[in-house]
């Protein structure tokens, strides 16, 4: 696996096979993202996943940040309690720049995964095999309803701001409900794992340019039409597989509050 890898990238992981081994808390080492579902290139983050023994969880989890630091040269790291994921070190190393993800989990974390990832090396890989053989493995795609309990919410809120005259607020919210609503809906027109705005490009999901629509530059008039992009998108795709109950009178009262002096 590591010979289809770019060289920085194959360089880090090789460290970090030979460095990992020496540390008898850590169990095995696994990875996820671009290394199982392809794509990996130059731009292209590690994911790793670091099975460490319970007995020395805590410990572990206290000293990951010198983990880190002896994988190599580490510029900056942070934990992931803003995805809710406190168990993951987000690192960036150079000088060539490199994104490395580092979750610490334990042998019984596997038992629930949103994918199976590859194992790259363990103290007892045929345990790990056989733990993922049983495990629930499930991307977290939202149903129907709950694309549709938020989107007016959150199409109105923009409105509101870009009405008052905040506009970078506007735009920021235009930008959340492409990643949060319209961009795992396209996924979903293509019966792919549901991920944002990820790899819209690459696989073409959205060659009408429906979604470029929805972007607008720092003005009133290109935020309102953006606003009625993102409307006329979001209802085209929830056609696809529609929510159990709709938001009565929308888009109707939208439109007219977005069209209001």
């Amino acid at each position: 696996m590591t010979s289809t890898l770019p060289a920085s990238h194959r360089a880090f992981l090789e460290k970090a096979l030979d460095i990992l081994p020496q540390d008898p808390r850590i169990h095995s080492l696994l990875a996820g993202g671009s290394m199982i579902h392809g794509g990996m290139d130059e731009f292209s983050d590690l994911d790793f996943v670091v099975i460490v023994d319970e007995a020395f969880y805590e410990k572990v989890l206290a000293d990951r940040m010198e983990i880190a630091r002896r994988l190599g040269p580490l510029l900056s790291a942070f934990t992931g309690e803003h995805v809710g994921e406190p168990r993951l070190l987000i690192c960036l190393y150079g000088p060539e720049l490199l994104h490395i993800d580092l979750k610490f989990v334990t042998m019984s974390d596997l038992d629930r995964r949103i994918e199976r990832p590859v194992v790259l090396w363990s103290r007892d890989k045929t345990a790990v095999e056989e733990r993922l053989d049983r495990a629930e493995i499930r991307w977290p795609n939202l149903d129907p309803q709950w694309f549709e309990d938020r989107a007016w919410i959150w199409l109105h809120y923009g409105a509101a701001r870009a009405l008052r005259g905040e506009l970078f607020e506007a735009l920021g919210m235009l930008a959340f409900f492409r990643e949060q609503v319209l961009g795992p809906l396209l996924h979903r027109r293509a019966s792919r794992p549901q991920r944002g705005v990820r790899r819209m490009e690459a696989f073409d999901l959205d060659g009408t340019e429906r979604l470029a629509a929805t972007i607008a530059h720092h003005d009133l008039p290109a935020v309102k039409a953006a606003l009625i992009a993102s409307i006329d998108l979001y209802l085209d795709l929830r056609a696809d597989d529609p929510p159990q109950t709709e938001v009565e009178d929308m888009p109707e009262k939208l439109l007219a509050f977005i069209d209001s002096p």
